[in-house]
């Protein structure tokens, strides 16, 4: 049971601060600013990235090893199984991007503002299937400081990069015309998503051991898809942005030393 505990506790923090950006729409009437945008996807990535690196694929690597087997065999595997889930996702559930025209996955007659929220929804799986198994591996490794300051520290650094995705939300669908309340209470569930998929990986890799480093890097796959595939071109969108540039380094800084520090 400590290992689901710990993952709804950490998954937990980062749905709050998904609610708490989306709560913003309360106090600001207009949406956010196009360069303030850039900055914040461009954050988000970098996050995702340092993230992917050092919470999910070393330890994936490590835990692989320390069982005895070939530790970049799981890290490659889960990886790429990361990235068709993602992909088959993509392809699959009806959304829109925020900037975007035309919905991408299989046509649908759903309302623009539920397309706009499963976007936004889509990237949120795999952060939590990321925060979720680090607080399970810090679980299985209760005797060791390290990874649950690790797990910690992955869970702060997500957090902080969904306060303003919670905004980007709520602020552009009360634009669409949706009411404060609902614009709020459709960003906040975005995040839903991050304590149930967390949960579930938890489940999983409780149930077969070997599974961890195998989910682990199942987990980085996943957000590097979502940082390649939407969050830098959307950090660049329109034009070539010194800011969405910045803003990937920013994050990747910060949560490099979020890791190396706490960890």
């Amino acid at each position: 049971m400590q290992p689901i505990l710990w993952a709804s506790l950490g998954t937990g923090f980062t749905f709050l601060m998904t609610t708490l950006g989306s709560a913003l729409v309360f106090f600001f009437r207009k949406t956010v600013n196009a360069a303030i945008q850039r900055i914040f996807l461009g954050f988000a990535a970098g996050v995702m990235i340092a993230a992917s690196v050092w919470s999910l694929l070393i330890p994936a690597i490590e835990e692989a090893s320390a069982n005895g087997g070939i530790g970049w065999i799981p890290a490659v595997g889960g990886f790429a199984l990361g990235i068709v889930f993602l992909l088959l996702l993509d392809g699959l559930l009806p959304h829109l991007h925020l900037e975007a025209k035309n919905p991408e996955g299989l046509e649908s007659s759903w309302k623009r503002t539920t397309l706009l929220v499963l976007a936004v929804t889509l990237h949120n799986i795999p952060e939590g299937m990321a925060v979720g198994l680090s607080f399970a591996l810090a679980a299985q490794h209760s005797g060791e400081a390290a990874s649950l300051s690790a797990a910690m520290a992955l869970a702060l650094g997500i957090g902080i990069q969904n306060f303003p995705e919670g905004a980007a939300i709520s602020l552009p669908l009360r634009q669409e015309g949706i009411s404060r309340t609902r614009s709020f209470l459709y960003g906040s569930m975005s995040g839903i998503v991050e304590p149930i998929f967390g949960i579930l990986v938890v489940l999983a890799a409780g149930s077969i051991q070997p599974l961890m480093p195998w989910l682990l890097s199942f987990a980085a796959g996943a957000m590097m898809y979502v940082v390649v595939e939407e969050l830098i071109p959307e950090a660049h969108l329109g034009e070539h942005s010194n800011t969405g540039t910045l803003g990937v380094m920013a994050g990747f800084m910060i949560m490099m030393v979020l890791d190396v520090a706490l960890g």
